[in-house]
């Protein structure tokens, strides 16, 4: 049996309650914008960092290995958006050889999504080295794919080479980011 005290007795306590609650969610919420500053500002490449991470709903409570986590998040989104820009490109191309190469590519990045998924595990099981050579593996058919197309004298259009280029941003990022876990 306890004792029941008047509802005016618990408003101050009930206050307190809310305020301190509060209080430590903006902390927490200034920190973590710190955190991915920070991380951003380390993998050289704060812009397209920083915007990849706000943009994913887990930034507000992640720690360095979520940070990385949703990286590797956006990575493996950007190669979807590549491998279906090359099966379009694939899909107008007149000469053989291009067709050819652009259906390389998206089977590059094809392989890209299945070592990022891989990697996304490994960097759950604190296999730092393991996640960072399946995030180069994944960065490395890009760049076979852009050598290949490159040989035949063919220019991406501009949004497929912007999407090229934060791919490798972002790739170089989360490998600059794992790399300071070791």
């Amino acid at each position: 049996m306890g004792i029941l005290l008047p509802p005016y007795y618990l408003t101050p306590f009930l206050l307190l309650f809310i305020f301190f609650n509060n209080v430590d969610q903006r902390n927490l919420v200034f920190a973590d914008d710190a955190l991915i500053e920070t991380q951003c500002h380390n993998a050289e490449v704060p812009e397209t960092c920083i915007k990849c991470i706000k943009s994913d709903p887990r930034s507000q409570s992640a720690d360095k290995v979520g940070i990385a986590a949703i990286i590797i998040t956006c990575l493996s989104n950007k190669a979807t958006t590549l491998i279906n820009n090359m099966t379009t490109l694939a899909l107008g191309a007149r000469d053989k050889y291009l067709k050819l190469a652009l259906r390389g590519c998206g089977k590059e990045f094809y392989y890209a999504k299945t070592n990022l998924t891989v990697a996304t595990n490994r960097l759950k099981g604190k296999e730092y080295d393991q996640t960072n050579l399946l995030v180069k593996q994944a960065l490395e058919g890009e760049v076979v794919c852009k050598m290949n197309v490159g040989a035949l004298r063919f220019n991406f259009p501009n949004s497929v080479t912007f999407d090229m280029g934060v791919y490798e941003e972002l790739s170089t990022a989360v490998m600059r980011i794992v790399d300071r876990f070791v």
